[in-house]
């Protein structure tokens, strides 16, 4: 279960806009998740399925 409250002390927000289309593709991909992640959890998600594969590509 996600929990909510004080955010990690190492960490920096990230204020970024998306156009309809684009939070609509995300919200879709969160539908297929078992979990339903929030917004911000798929990004965040995505974001470290790519950094992984960059880094598998690097090698």
């Amino acid at each position: 279960m996600t929990q909510f409250g004080r955010p990690k002390t190492n960490t920096k927000a990230v204020t970024l806009r998306l156009s309809n289309e684009m939070l609509e593709a995300l919200d879709s991909e969160r539908r297929n998740q078992k979990d339903i992640p929030t917004r911000p959890e798929m990004i965040r998600r995505i974001l470290a399925d790519w950094l992984e594969q960059k880094s598998q590509a690097e090698k």
